[in-house]
């Protein structure tokens, strides 16, 4: 059963830092292409950042040179380092895997889903 776990979130304020992390159960998790999605209120979701097998990236204009996704294979764990957060970082976030090479920033190719973790950045 695939089962992703994430953690991480919570409240900061304006300039400060959080790390999301993912911990999957999925055979084959080095081939995955992985990504971190975001929705806020009333919004519709957006792909923040993914990693392909190769370790190669792609991340929103809204949080290039801020974010960092990482992927460590030994442990099956995905992450999401975020700096300088500004109050329009807050929503809830969401790891997701793709069993496929292509690694696009879109949920709607994405197979597996986390539940959720909730990011709240105060002004």
């Amino acid at each position: 059963q695939v089962q992703l776990v994430e953690s991480g979130g919570g409240s900061v304020q304006a300039g400060g830092s959080l790390t999301l992390s993912c911990v999957a159960s999925i055979p084959g998790y080095n081939d995955y292409c992985l990504g971190w999605f975001r929705q806020a209120p009333e919004k519709e979701r957006e792909g923040v950042a993914v990693i392909g097998r190769d370790r190669s990236t792609s991340y929103a204009d809204s949080v290039k040179g801020r974010f960092t996704i990482s992927r460590d294979n030994a442990k099956n764990t995905l992450y999401l380092k975020m700096d300088t957060l500004k109050p329009e970082d807050t929503a809830m976030y969401y790891c997701a895997a793709r069993s496929e090479y292509s690694c696009p920033r879109n949920g709607a190719y994405f197979q597996y889903w986390g539940q959720g973790n909730q990011v709240t950045v105060s002004s």
